[in-house]
């Protein structure tokens, strides 16, 4: 009597960024045998993509949407997404009408109406809202910029987003807070990340603010390319922080710029 060998298994690959290009596509199908860790997987596209070899330091990868280690077991239909460092609307209202918060965090394709989110954020027991705008600026590198175009996993971006908000209400004991990041292209002047955060209290407003920025922009999964009158670049993304595992198994370090 032979024994059942284990049975294979469905995955769905996703690439971002700057691996998108280098891999020559957004997305793949990968046929594994059961038992196989995100290890084999890194492997894999590792033969097929060499410079991932030289990149492993400083790239993450995840399986359905959280962020994974290497000896990780993966099962049938896991989504699994290779992440770079990561970069770092609403239509605009006639009447600028407040926009009623349904959810802590948005990804957008519009332009985003800053006054339209803090109008809907205020409560009658708020002491202090401090807003936070990232705007597109005209020079990068030493050259002038033409555009930016942002790009997201955006299931993975939203869930992070969130959680970041739920982590600074406990921390910075706030009342509210709002992130809304826009995607596609942005032109000079545009606004690409707001932030808002309603408090009682001043201090707690801008302290939670600055951490939530700051963190956005070396854990969530949204990544811009810069465009120049020369050509384009991926730009080069914050280091993970060291809670997250990186392709090589350790936690990634070194210089970056936004």
């Amino acid at each position: 009597m032979t024994a059942c060998s284990d049975p294979s298994m469905q995955l769905r690959i996703l690439f971002f960024g700057v691996l998108k290009e280098m891999a020559g596509r957004t997305s793949d199908t990968l046929e594994l045998p059961g038992e196989a860790t995100l290890h084999d997987v890194f492997n894999h596209y590792e033969e097929q993509i060499p410079r991932l070899r030289t990149l492993s330091k400083s790239i993450a990868i995840s399986i359905n949407r959280e962020f994974a280690t290497l000896d990780s077991k993966l099962m049938d239909g896991d989504e699994i997404a290779f992440l770079p460092p990561v970069s770092g609307g609403v239509d605009d209202r006639a009447k600028d009408a407040p926009i009623e918060v349904q959810r802590p965090s948005l990804i957008v394709r519009e332009k985003i109406n800053t006054s339209t989110f803090v109008a809907g954020m205020k409560q009658p027991a708020d002491g202090a809202a401090v807003v936070f705008e990232g705007v597109v600026r005209d020079c990068s590198r030493g050259q002038c910029t033409r555009y930016l175009e942002y790009e997201a996993y955006e299931e993975m971006a939203l869930q992070q987003m969130d959680a970041l908000i739920e982590q600074a209400r406990k921390a910075f004991e706030i009342r509210e807070a709002v992130i809304v990041h826009r995607l596609g292209r942005l032109e000079i002047g545009e606004v690409s990340v707001l932030i808002v955060v309603a408090s009682a209290h001043r201090a707690a407003a801008f302290e939670a603010c600055r951490w939530l920025i700051d963190t956005l922009k070396r854990t969530v999964p949204i990544w811009k390319k810069e465009y120049f009158e020369d050509g384009a670049v991926w730009a080069d993304g914050e280091p993970f922080p060291s809670g997250i595992a990186t392709a090589q198994g350790s936690h990634s370090a070194g210089p970056a710029s936004k």
